[in-house]
Parts: C-alpha cells; sequence; structure tokens
C-alpha cells in the first residue's frame, strides 16, 4: 500500500463537519479550499456509514459495511477524498464501535438475531442476556417498542403480521418496525393440512404435496434454543432454501399465494392467534415504559434503539472495522476518533487490537503506546483524573480541555456572591455532590434499573460460590452496588486483569467508603465483600475469571450511570453558573487561576503532546462563544443580583395562571439570553426564529433535569408554562419594558464577552495538542445544546468573508483593523484571528508539533488579567499573550499601565505581530527580557508575536 508523504500523521489542524442529508460529500468537496485556505490540514468527520434514515448526527449505524447513502455514493466519496489529497490533507473519521442501530427494519444483524434467537449467527455479536432471572424471557429478547400495553396493541390491532411471497418470509410490523417470524414456526401459519387446501387442489396434486412437505420441513428445523454449533449452521442454511421454495411456489401458483393471504388476514383478525404466534418467537414485544426494569440487552445510555456490540469478541470486531479498515489501508482514511471509549468492555484491550490491525494493513511500526495514524478517543477526564499511558491512543477529543481554558475566563473571587444569588433567586441551597449521587441513584432505579438487576444477579452469584459470603441476599447485594455505582468518582476504572492500577484502587476504595458511610444497611460487610471483588481479590483462585468478569461489566454500567446522572440530569438541575455545566466540567470548580491553566499545559505536553483541542463540539451545551460572554457576569456580580431580581419583577406581573417556570428554570433562561442574544437588530421573523431556538433549548432542559417534566413523563402542563413564559419574556409589544432594560444590560457585557471568545480562541490554537474548529466556529456561533448546534451552516458567507479579509491584508492592514474591531459583530474579527494563527501552524508545524511549553511571568499592576506563554524549538520562538476578566479593563480603556512582560534571557530580541505585522523589540532588564503590554494590544485585542532563532527571518514568517 502507497501512503501519502505529504499528508502528515500528526494534523496541524482539524475542521468538525457533520454529515446528514443537509450536508453531503459533494458539499463537503467544494468546502476543502476554503479549508485548506483557512489553514487546515485534516478534515473531522462525523460518522459517515449506513445510519438510521433521516439520522442527523451518525451514531445510530445500522451497516459497519456501507456508506450512508443519504449522505452521498461512493462516487461522491471518492470525489471528497480526491479533493483532499490535491489540498494535501487528510480525513479523521468518527467511528462507532460500542453500539448499532436497531429496531426499525435496516439492520440486518439485528433482524437475524430476532428471527433467530440464540441460533442467529449473530447471536454473540450483541450484548444480550439470553439467560435473565425471569423465565418467561429465558432465550428471548424483550423488545420494548409498543407505544401502548401489549395486551391493548392487539386488541387495538397495532401489530400486524404480513407475508412477503417474493422473499417468502413472515414478519410482524409494528409501524415502521420489522420483527421476523421464527422459520421454524412458520407452520403455525402454513396450516398445510387445512381442509381449504382441499378445496383448491386434489390430494395427490404434487403442488400441494411440496406445499406440505415444505410445511413439514419448516417444521424440522433445529429449535433456536436448543441448536448446536453444527445445527445451528444447517438451521441458518437450510431456512433460507426453504424460503425461497416457498416464493417459488407462491410465484408459480396463485392460489398458493392466496391461500397463504387468507391464513395470515385470519390470524391478523384474531388477537389470541396473533398472540399465540408471538409467544413462540426469540422476542417479547413489550410497552416501551418496562425498558428501564427488564430489558435484557445493553444499550448506549438508556436508548433503546442503540443496542451495544460485543465488540471485544474478534470476530464481532473484524466484522463491524472491516469496511474502515479498508479504507485505512486505501489511505482515504488518515485518523479514527472512536467514539463513547468508555462503553466498551475492555476499552485498553480494544485499542491495542485496533492499532495491531491498522500497522498490520499499514505495514507500519506499532510499539503498543503509539497509534500507526493519528487516533483519538471520546473520554471524559476529571480534573483530579489521568488518562492512563497504556492508552495506545494521541489522547483524548479535548472536553478537559475546553473546561480549564472557559475556567480561565471566570472571576473565582465572585464564587460566593454568585452562590447567594443563586440560593436567594431559586429559593434553594443546591449541594452539587447531593445532586449528583441523587441524580446518579434516580438513573439506576428507573431508566438503568435493568442493567442495576443484572449486575446484582452476577454479583450474588459470586457470593453464592463461597461458604464465607453466600448470606449476603440479593437485595443487599443491590442495595449495596447502587451506593457504590452513585458515589463512584469517576466515569469509570480500567480493570481487565488482577493487576489493578493504584488509582483504580484509589476511585474504588473511595467509592466504598461513601457508600458505607451513606448506607442503612444493617450488614455493612457487605461493602467489604464488594471491595474484594472490584479489586479482583478472590476467596479462591479458580474464582478470578468470575470476578473479572464482573468487574468488567461494573465498569461498563458506572460510565453511563455517570453520563446520565451527572452531564443529563444534575448539570441541568445547578445553574449557579451554566459555562461550568458542560460535558466533563464540575460546577463545584468556579474557575482556574492562570497557572493552573499553565499546569495544565504543561503537563499535556510531557503526557500527551498531541491530544484534540476544542472548545466547541458536537456535544457541547453551550457554545464556547456563549460561554465567553456569560462568563463576564462574573467581574460583575452586583449589577447581574440587580439585574435579575429586576427581570424576574418585570416578567411576572403579567403572569397569570395556576403554573409558572421554576425559579431555578428562570435564573437558566436568563442566562441563555445573555449567551445567545443576536448581535444584529431583530425584526419580527429573526425573532421568532430566536423565540423558538430558545424555547426548544428550554423544554430540552427542563426534561433532562428530571424536576418538572422529564422525557420518560413530559409533563405537558409545566412544559407550556415554560413555553408561555418565553413568549411573554421575548414579545417585543407586550414586554418591550424587559427587552429594553435586559438589551441595555447585554450591551454592557457585549465587549468584553467577545474579546473573551477571541481570547480563547487564541489559546486553543496555539497550546500544546491539535486544535479542532467545530463547524462555522471560526466565526461567531452562539448555538446551544443538539439539534441547536447541528443547525446548517453559511459556508458561502463565511468563505466570502475570507477572500475579503485576505484582499484587505494585502491592501491596508491597519485599515483593515480599524474596521474589524469597529464591527466586531460580524464575526470576521474571529475569522481573522483564526485564519492567521492557523497559517501560523502549518507554516512552524514543528514549533506546534513538538515544541516546548513556557509559563512567562507577568509584573505590573495587571498581571491578574493576562495570560501569556512561549512556544520554542531550535527555529522558532512565538509569545502568546491574551487578556482576561477585561470588563473593568474595557471600562478603564484597555490601558495597561506599568504591565510588562518578562521573557527568559536567551529569548530573541526581535518580533513580529502576526496579527498587526508590527516589529517589536524587547528591552535589556537585569537577568531577563521585557515587553511592553501596552505595545502589544494597540491595533489588537490579543497578541501572537514569532521570531527566528534559526534559518527563518522575523518579516517572513507565518506570511
Amino acid at each position: 500500500m502507497a501512503y501519502e508523504a505529504n499528508i502528515k500523521t500528526i494534523p496541524d489542524a482539524t475542521y468538525r463537519l457533520q454529515f446528514n442529508s443537509r450536508f453531503t460529500f459533494a458539499q463537503a468537496t467544494g468546502l476543502v479550499p476554503y479549508l485548506s485556505s483557512l489553514g487546515i490540514s485534516h478534515c473531522y468527520a462525523s460518522p459517515y456509514l449506513k445510519a438510521r434514515p433521516g439520522s442527523t448526527h451518525g451514531y445510530d449505524i445500522v451497516d459497519h459495511d456501507s456508506l450512508n447513502p443519504e449522505i452521498g455514493s461512493e462516487a461522491d466519496y471518492e470525489n471528497l477524498v480526491a479533493e483532499l489529497r490535491r489540498h494535501r490533507m487528510g480525513l479523521i473519521a468518527d467511528i462507532v464501535p460500542n453500539h448499532m442501530g436497531i429496531m426499525g427494519s435496516d439492520n440486518s444483524w439485528w433482524l437475524d438475531v430476532l428471527e433467530n434467537g440464540p441460533a442467529s449467527s449473530y447471536a454473540d455479536f450483541f450484548d444480550i442476556d439470553w439467560h435473565p432471572v425471569k423465565k418467561p424471557l429465558q432465550n428471548k429478547l424483550l423488545i420494548p417498542v409498543l407505544g401502548d400495553h401489549y395486551g391493548n396493541m392487539l386488541e387495538q390491532r397495532g401489530l400486524t403480521l404480513n407475508f412477503d411471497a417474493d422473499a417468502g418470509e413472515f414478519s410482524i410490523y409494528y409501524h415502521q418496525h420489522r420483527f421476523p417470524i421464527d422459520p421454524q414456526t412458520y407452520p403455525l401459519i402454513l396450516n398445510a393440512q387445512h381442509s381449504q387446501l382441499l378445496d383448491r387442489f386434489d390430494a395427490s396434486d404434487p403442488l400441494l404435496l411440496e406445499y406440505q412437505t415444505l410445511d413439514s420441513s419448516f417444521g424440522k428445523l433445529p429449535e433456536r434454543t436448543m441448536a448446536t454449533p453444527a445445527q445451528r449452521d444447517d438451521r441458518n442454511r437450510d431456512k433460507e432454501v426453504f424460503k425461497r421454495q416457498l416464493a417459488r411456489l407462491c410465484s408459480d401458483n396463485a392460489s398458493i399465494k392466496q391461500f397463504i393471504d387468507s391464513c395470515v388476514a385470519k390470524i391478523n383478525d384474531s388477537a389470541d392467534k396473533l398472540h399465540i404466534l408471538l409467544e413462540h418467537q426469540a422476542y417479547r414485544l413489550a410497552y416501551w415504559r418496562v425498558a428501564g426494569d427488564e430489558i435484557n440487552y445493553r444499550r448506549f445510555f438508556d436508548i433503546n434503539e442503540l443496542a451495544g456490540l460485543r465488540v471485544e469478541q474478534e470476530q464481532v470486531f473484524e466484522a463491524s472495522h472491516r469496511f474502515i479498515l479498508s479504507l485505512i489501508e486505501q489511505n482515504k482514511i488518515q485518523g479514527l476518533r472512536l467514539d463513547h471509549a468508555d462503553g466498551l468492555y475492555d476499552p485498553v484491550g480494544y485499542n491495542q487490537r485496533l492499532c495491531e490491525r491498522i500497522a498490520a494493513i499499514s505495514h507500519s511500526y506499532a510499539d503498543g503506546n503509539t497509534p500507526p495514524i493519528y487516533i483519538v478517543a471520546e473520554k471524559i477526564v476529571a480534573n483530579y483524573e489521568y488518562l492512563s499511558n497504556d492508552w495506545p491512543i494521541h489522547g483524548t477529543t479535548g472536553y478537559e480541555f475546553a473546561n480549564i481554558v472557559n475556567g480561565v475566563f471566570v472571576d473565582a473571587e465572585a464564587e460566593d456572591a454568585f452562590t447567594v444569588i443563586y440560593n436567594r433567586f431559586s429559593g434553594q441551597e443546591s449541594d452539587f455532590e447531593e445532586l449528583v449521587y441523587q441524580a446518579k441513584k434516580q438513573v439506576m432505579t428507573t431508566s438503568m434499573a435493568a442493567e442495576w438487576n443484572v449486575l446484582a444477579n452476577r454479583l450474588s452469584q459470586i457470593a453464592e460460590s463461597h461458604s464465607k459470603t453466600r448470606d449476603y441476599t440479593l437485595n443487599a447485594l443491590r442495595d449495596a452496588l447502587l451506593e457504590v455505582s452513585a458515589c463512584f468518582p469517576v466515569y469509570r476504572t480500567y480493570i481487565n486483569s488482577p493487576e489493578v492500577r493504584k488509582e483504580d484502587v484509589q476511585y474504588i476504595e473511595w467509592a466504598i467508603a461513601q457508600a458505607r458511610r451513606r448506607s442503612h444497611a444493617a450488614d455493612k460487610s457487605v461493602f467489604d465483600f464488594i471491595h474484594r471483588v472490584l479489586l479482583i481479590q478472590p476467596h479462591s483462585p479458580d474464582a478470578e475469571g468470575d470476578l473479572i468478569g464482573f468487574v468488567k461489566k461494573f465498569q461498563q454500567y458506572t460510565a453511563p450511570v455517570m453520563a446520565k446522572g451527572h452531564e443529563d440530569t444534575a448539570l441541568y438541575q445547578y445553574n449557579r453558573l451554566i459555562t461550568l455545566n458542560e460535558v466533563g466540567g464540575d460546577p463545584r470548580r468556579f474557575g482556574y487561576s492562570v497557572n493552573a491553566f499553565h499546569f495544565f499545559n504543561q503537563e499535556r505536553v510531557k503526557k500527551w503532546p498531541h491530544a484534540m483541542l476544542n472548545l466547541s463540539t458536537h456535544d457541547s451545551k453551550h457554545g464556547a462563544d456563549v460561554r465567553a460572554r456569560i462568563n463576564v457576569l462574573t467581574e460583575l456580580p452586583e449589577q447581574w443580583q440587580q439585574a435579575v431580581f429586576h427581570w424576574h419583577r418585570l416578567n411576572h406581573l403579567r403572569i397569570t395562571g395556576s403554573t409558572v417556570i421554576s425559579r431555578n428554570d428562570e435564573y437558566l433562561f436568563y442566562q441563555i439570553l445573555l449567551g445567545t442574544w443576536p448581535l444584529t437588530a431583530l425584526d419580527e421573523a429573526t425573532l421568532e426564529v430566536y423565540r423558538e431556538r430558545i424555547r426548544a433549548y428550554m423544554i430540552k432542559a427542563v426534561r433532562e433535569a428530571k424536576q418538572y417534566s422529564s422525557w420518560f413523563n413530559p409533563d405537558q402542563e409545566y412544559e407550556q408554562a415554560v413555553s408561555d413564559f418565553i413568549n411573554h419574556c421575548l414579545d417585543r409589544k407586550a414586554n418591550h419594558v424587559f427587552l429594553s432594560d435586559f438589551a441595555a444590560f447585554e450591551t454592557q457585557l457585549r465587549k468584553a464577552g467577545l474579546h473573551n471568545a477571541l481570547a480563547q480562541t487564541l489559546l486553543e490554537l496555539t497550546s500544546p495538542g491539535v486544535p479542532d474548529i467545530y463547524q462555522g466556529n471560526e466565526t461567531w456561533q452562539f448555538s446551544l445544546v443538539d439539534p441547536d448546534n447541528r443547525r446548517p451552516v453559511d459556508f458561502d458567507r463565511i468563505r466570502q468573508l475570507l477572500t475579503s479579509i485576505d484582499e484587505a491584508v494585502a491592501s491596508d492592514r491597519r485599515q483593515l483593523l480599524k474596521s474589524l474591531m469597529n464591527t466586531p459583530e460580524d464575526g470576521r474579527i474571529k475569522l481573522f484571528l483564526t485564519a492567521q494563527t492557523l497559517r501560523l501552524r502549518r507554516n512552524m508545524a514543528a514549533l506546534f508539533e513538538n515544541g516546548e511549553y513556557l509559563k512567562l511571568t507577568i509584573s505590573g499592576p495587571r498581571l491578574d488579567n493576562l495570560v501569556a506563554f512561549a512556544r520554542c524549538d531550535p527555529d522558532h520562538f512565538a509569545v502568546i499573550v491574551v487578556p482576561r476578566l477585561m470588563k473593568h479593563l474595557l471600562d478603564d480603556g484597555f490601558t495597561w499601565s506599568c504591565t510588562r512582560l518578562e521573557l527568559p534571557s536567551d529569548a530573541p530580541r526581535y518580533y513580529r505581530n502576526i496579527f498587526t505585522d508590527d516589529k517589536l523589540s524587547a528591552n535589556k532588564v537585569d537577568d531577563h527580557l521585557e515587553l511592553n503590554i501596552r505595545e502589544l494590544f494597540g491595533a489588537f485585542p490579543v497578541a501572537l508575536l514569532v521570531s527566528s532563532t534559526g534559518s527563518a527571518t522575523p518579516n517572513t514568517v507565518g506570511n
């Protein structure tokens, strides 16, 4: 295989594209020249294998062996790859190893399992418990898909038996969902001995005899629950032969087809007959609400339509990765993003196998820790957690970076004031740790109770195996597991052998200690038992395998429990400052110091120098630009308090009705308005669009919080109250007093908020790692949680803006800078910053890929208002300086008094500011060099200075 030498392994920068029917391969192909001009080295694509029709995100893959036809054809894909190659750009693919989209009628693996149960060739592909405690579900799949109770659906004729004469097969249909009938039970439909057949055929008619023989043959197929491997092969071969024979009979003789149709009609006319047929199938159709308690296949979180894959099995890995690996082998993919790594049975083992397979097909060397291509994993790391270096990847997708950068622009001194304001306004004193604990228990006892029960039953079997532990009852073990999981401090541990990492020991012991403290159990020694199990300390050597198997399943469970409890519940309940409520964030940490930011980057250089950096992603709850504006509130807590209570009084004067929006949700609403308020004037049409965006976000937030409504039990009355409140607040005619007051307050914050956004963008583009731009975020994007952040991007406008900027740079840079500063609302200023910095990264790839990171010292009265560091290698020295906590700075005229930046004594003396093109020189002071901050920010709000220590010259670098 010939690899393109000019496509880098480590990207300079990536650009995330969200593919779906509204954004296709062809559209992406047309975008490549623009992305190249912007300074992007790799397109970073959302999943593009065949997904459920209409999917807006691509994570519900139904076929791992083909492209998504809604995104484009194979030719369209080839054109995209070719265009990327022409621009020396690579492609990073987002793959989904953990789960597949099921239900519907388009996942052939799943349909085969429904048809054949344990005898299916794909029975082991999905993570199914074929032997649950509930006996009626033995060797059956519970399918919680019905909109009402099963019996009611039968009576209402909601389920329909269908015969596909061309395929010779029967299926039950429920709306768009298809449930194949087990061929071994076809005789329940075919009725080959029925007297009506003799009315159509003579008893000696060869066609009748063939039909009766075929009926008998179906009935003699091996039972799906008792088939040996050889019998399973026979069954899977023979059933297809018999189906083709049935199809041929129907094709050759209309009377046979008419008779079968009459049999099907009779079953459909009788709820009892349909029920009897369904009772003989490999599945049990059920009301969707029973999923939480009884579902017996692992899901992606609590989504019934996404079933977990057993990718740890070699045959499953090969089948689900065959196509992606072939694309890598053909050099059509140069990198991978691994979705939901924590959902895997053994993430480290999976990553090792993946790297070995890629190394084999690319003939490249893999030493167990260095991936042969660029690979990052979606993994949430707590602020007290480190990603283990035994993961053979380049790092995470960057949630932790987004949170620490955001924290730099939060004034930590305002924490106590914000706590008081929030508690007073909401009328509650919330402890976030307690909210997370209770939210996790709520998730475990409702939507994820079935998985909890499976774990408890498995733990009970382990306890029963030894005399010292068999007295622990199932209920005691269930309750103890509940407490341990609810107290778990990280998403999961990564134990796959008796050798347990020190960090994992610490997390387990913390969870056990907290669970013991919280538990009301009479016999708390049960926690000692669980402690030994989780640390693989068996009572006897032969029990070690059972303990490892249990721990791996336990680890698969704590991750989604944390995600649903922390991310998707508690973060929507605790609204003290919502910029802290991001994926991987911790609202208890009210901002980060500049020193913490430097320490984080220094550690990254040592451990994960090529991990991804992001500020906004498709998973963000609030986009980076939204957070940047809201963070300004922490600089003026008194004004915020006055404003928010004043708005409450204004907006509740006219509220009528028994149900009103909660104070907590109202507090969230005002923050959202400040973060997303359009920068340009709103006419009635654009105001209506904006109002609907905010309404959709608020309803989603309310349901995620699960306090007054939820996805499981929507409260229409409360949700209507929320909608009415939003409509009232955003009605220019009925509520002009509030809107005028709000607009005046937002105007005070706007400039500082936009400066924050520019500053954090420069930090992302120059810190150690690989920066990723989420589509459209090179200009202002005040987007909220999906689907809001998947709205179409006006790329034509952005391309035109970049062209005009480049022309203006070539013509009169000074005039351009004045224009950018005078009209920041149009987004050109962010696009200018992004393009200039990315192009510099491309020209100085070695510096930003492997260069050192130096924390720089600030002296003077404004030292707390700056973040400064340097990137250096033998050839180049770059200085990055951005302001922070800018509201009062801007009010004072952005003056820097005697604030100075110290450089090492051996640093270069002469620099060029890549934004302003100004030449600057550092002054020698004692044992170091100094730059005057005032000179850095004369014409642009952030600074990136470059100098040469080698062959390049300051006048040419970065142009």
